[in-house]
């Protein structure tokens, strides 16, 4: 699809210079960086976690850049990377909210956020901690810790929001002098200090072979057992500490070094303070900078590695393989057992992931144990089938600087097929894949991101997710979906583009040559990483001022569905792992709409059906006034099991809150039947707990599957009394006359369609003049990022701010609640009906909270 400039004109040419003030921006860039890396090690020095990462708010606002990492490999942490800003994960939800969110282990993100434990599904404690300050938020600071019963440790939230107030006010200041904070380069790692003092000592000298001075620092006289009061300055001295035999050895390695310019690792020994000899190793060179004929200084050090050198020995002498991984997987050591359990030789294996050199280990299962250990912190096992016939028992002992395997011969497990041979790996034996990391880190990223994909339902909700979710993760700016009907492409979404922007396009052919044509005319997906590239395939085509493009083929079932095109404002390479990721996201956009087409046109009857259930009017009762509001549901099926109701019954008036579980038309229809029947009973006369009561058995007759819960409240306007009854429903929240506000655990019984006999107890209480009473479902007060007594709280402190002025003041309170409570990313549907009970009509009454009523949150204003 063509892409015509703005203003009309081709731009054939990449982007001109930065702009000037991006020419002095290093300063401020690394005193940005200084900040990161200090909050990161602070954040670890101080709250025993393993990893820690900084996310920083990208140009456009609408991703989180990684900026900064200390303690987990950045290849693991590569597909989360860059993460949409408007998305569901941890990150996401603290910047946008502002509040800290806490995970304390696999259980807890698997219930709140799904999407994290498809893309890490792994055990450990986290917490994300907004950055902001001076009303600014620049990013979000997530902390790991290694997975235990305690989760996330006391304390530890609170030091984190310091050190997470001390970096936004450190970024504040670049931003009040001009400076921009937002990343423009790759992620910092921030290097933490050894778990033990170095194993080796390293001491310099220099050394003038004429005329027999030495220079030499501390390290080397110690080394030599010299202390520097007793080196008088010459080589003379050394000679005393070097065993006597090794003397020869000593002097020709100098005569080498001055012959042929430098010596490696000539090892003689020096005695020590016992007079017990032991080893060194000499390294030195004739300095560049003094001539041929002139060679008469050495420069070099003393190594002394002693202590590594024997642990070295011991561990050589084991019959059991030991070997060592660093953060990204790779061997850095493994001693001479491995090589015959393994059946490889050990220079194949240093340097190398041992699933890339031995094709037995190549199954992604073995790399991901790998993983599951670093991420948990906790040490973790598994057995490999070794062809042809031998099983290998593994070991993994991780910490922040890497791992220590152990391997030995196993029996096979009961059950086991023999092993088979292996098929030789991908790449020649012994070759490192660089992008060995990320392949199943990128199968999970796919994962991650085509949930947000199966979450949506219609059309709309599938456009919405790849442009706050896909979109963002890749770094895009410009997104377009286009779907085929009679062999032309018409435009589904846009965003990013000027308004306009794209009319001219609208009903391009199938056939035309333009790519977004082209690519589902083809089934392959075209990219080019600069303008140049996109000049040069379609000369004369008109550019806008994207700097990179990829276009996606949307093909379903075999068919075509349509066209994505990515736009992005500056030239970036596709590597093989972005290249793979976005050909399967294409798969699965092209499948969700397909999914989705289904259900936008089963969903307008749907919805129908559900808005002819609920209440089209409320009644209008002297001495109160009612204000209900219903939303649907933003993401999944938009159409639920809620429903409110206020029912005159001579001179009370039977308020109702309900739930059926579920989003489905089964569950409106459900809701129908509870909603008629709770109707029914109520005009009866009968009183809240018998209609609660018979309500039950109704929904036990029906046998729908399906469970409710209700709230019931029967208010008496001549003289302030109100009746309550609930089957496990959420609390009602009372705001007295004085603005104090209370949600009211009342006793209550079980949800509908539970027990048949099942009692509910009747609370009773006066309400003064001026009290409102809301009633609500759980779709308002959940929230991925609190407990859901919290949302309670929080619908509480929103009613006791008071009720708006004038004739429609409850109607502006029920929208300002729907504004300030709850999450933007609702999973669930809300219905909220607000009465006040007004002074015109009661006597005087005060109210009265019902004896025995627990109060869990206290009365605040």
């Amino acid at each position: 699809m063509r892409h015509p400039h703005p203003g009309g004109r081709d731009r054939a040419a990449p982007p001109g210079p930065h702009r000037p003030q991006e020419l002095d921006a290093a300063p401020a860039a690394a005193e940005r960086d200084d900040l990161l890396a200090g909050a990161v090690r602070r954040a670890l020095g101080g709250t025993g976690a393993y990893g820690a990462m900084v996310y920083l708010r990208s140009r456009d606002g609408r991703s989180l850049v990684l900026c900064t990492i200390a303690g987990v490999p950045l290849s693991i942490m590569s597909p989360f990377r860059r993460i949409a800003a408007a998305g569901p994960l941890p990150v996401a939800v603290s910047f946008r909210t502002g509040r800290t969110v806490t995970l304390a282990d696999t259980e807890d993100t698997m219930r709140r956020f799904p999407q994290l434990a498809v893309g890490m599904p792994y055990d450990y404690a986290s917490a994300c901690v907004p950055v902001a300050g001076g009303g600014e938020r620049f990013g979000v600071l997530s902390v790991f810790w290694p997975a235990s019963d305690d989760g996330v440790p006391e304390g530890a939230p609170a030091r984190l929001a310091e050190v997470a107030g001390r970096l936004a006010a450190g970024l504040a200041r670049l931003t009040a002098a001009g400076h921009p904070v937002e990343p423009g380069g790759d992620a910092a790692v921030v290097e933490l200090p050894p778990p033990s003092a170095p194993t080796c000592r390293v001491g310099m000298f220099d050394w003038n072979v004429a005329t027999g001075a030495l220079a030499a620092d501390e390290q080397f006289l110690a080394i030599f057992g010299l202390a520097p009061d007793e080196f008088d300055g010459t080589a003379a001295a050394l000679g005393s500490r070097i065993a006597p035999g090794d003397l020869p050895e000593f002097r020709a390695a100098a005569r080498t070094a001055l012959a042929r310019g430098e010596v490696l690792a000539a090892r003689v020994r020096v005695l020590g303070p016992d007079g017990h000899p032991y080893p060194v190793e000499l390294w030195a060179r004739v300095p560049s900078a003094i001539s041929a004929d002139g060679r008469t200084h050495l420069v070099g050090a003393v190594l002394d590695a002693r202590t590594l050198a024997a642990a070295a020995a011991a561990v050589e002498r084991l019959r059991e393989g030991v070997f060592s991984l660093d953060p990204d997987g790779r061997v850095g050591y493994a001693n001479r057992a491995t090589e015959p359990l393994l059946q490889a030789r050990r220079e194949d294996l240093v340097g190398h992931h041992l699933w890339d050199v031995l094709p037995w280990l190549a199954d992604p299962f073995f790399e991901n144990r790998y993983r599951a250990a670093l991420l948990s912190q906790q040490p973790t096992a598994f057995l490999a089938a070794r062809p042809p016939d031998g099983w290998l028992a593994f070991s993994l002992y991780p910490d922040t600087h890497g791992v220590t395997g152990r391997v030995v011969a196993a029996e096979a497990p009961p059950g086991a097929v023999e092993p088979r041979a292996a098929p030789p790996p991908p790449a020649a034996r012994g070759a490192a894949r660089t992008d060995a990391p990320a392949d199943i880190g990128g199968t999970y990223h796919l994962l991650q991101l085509a949930s947000a994909l199966t979450e949506a339902v219609s059309v709309r909700e599938v456009c919405r997710a790849v442009a706050e979710e896909i979109l963002p993760a890749f770094g895009g700016q410009e997104l377009a979906i286009y779907g085929v009907r009679d062999k032309n492409l018409h435009l589904i979404s846009q965003t990013g583009y000027p308004d306009g922007f794209l009319d001219g396009f609208e009903g391009t052919p199938v056939a035309a040559r333009i790519p977004g044509a082209e690519t589902l005319s083809t089934g392959t997906p075209i990219f080019f990483e600069s303008v140049r590239e996109l000049a040069a395939a379609y000369p004369g085509i008109a550019l806008d001022e994207m700097g990179a493009w990829a276009f996606l083929p949307l093909i379903a079932s075999g068919h075509p569905v349509g066209s994505c095109i990515l736009g992005f404002d500056r030239p970036r390479p596709f590597t093989a792992e972005d290249r793979g990721l976005l050909t399967a996201l294409g798969g699965f956009i092209a499948q969700a709409l397909e999914r989705a087409r289904l259900y936008d046109a089963e969903f307008t009857l749907a919805r129908g059906l559900q808005q002819a259930l609920l209440p089209h009017r409320l009644p209008d009762v002297p001495g109160i006034r009612i204000a209900a509001r219903y939303l649907p549901g933003t993401q999944g099926m938009e159409i639920g099991g809620d429903w409110y109701d206020a029912i005159v019954t001579g001179g009370d008036v039977t308020l109702v809150i309900g739930d059926v579980e579920g989003h489905s038309v089964g569950a409106a229809a459900t809701m129908g039947q509870l909603r008629s029947a709770v109707r029914a009973f109520a005009t009866g006369g009968d009183p809240p707990d018998q209609v609660l009561a018979r309500t039950n058995r109704l929904l036990l007759d029906l046998d729908p599957g399906l469970l409710a819960s209700c709230c019931l409240v029967r208010l008496t306007p001549a003289d302030g009394r109100a009746r309550i009854a609930r089957a496990g429903h959420l609390p009602p929240v009372l705001r007295f006359p004085d603005g104090w506000a209370e949600a009211l655990y009342v006793p209550g019984g079980p949800l509908l369609g539970v027990e048949e006999l099942a009692e509910y107890p009747v609370s009773e209480l006066r309400l003064a003049p001026g009290t409102v009473v809301a009633l609500y479902t759980d779709g308002l007060v959940e929230d991925p990022a609190v407990a859901i007594d919290q949302g309670v709280d929080l619908l509480r402190a929103a009613l006791g701010r008071g009720e708006e002025q004038g004739p429609d003041g409850l109607e502006l309170l029920a929208e300002r609640i729907l504004r300030e409570v709850g999450s933007s990313h609702r999973v669930d549907d809300v219905a909220l009906l607000l009465t006040a009970f007004d002074e015109d009509v009661s006597t005087g009454v005060s109210t009265e909270v019902p004896t025995g009523v627990p109060r869990e949150v206290p009365r605040t204003p």
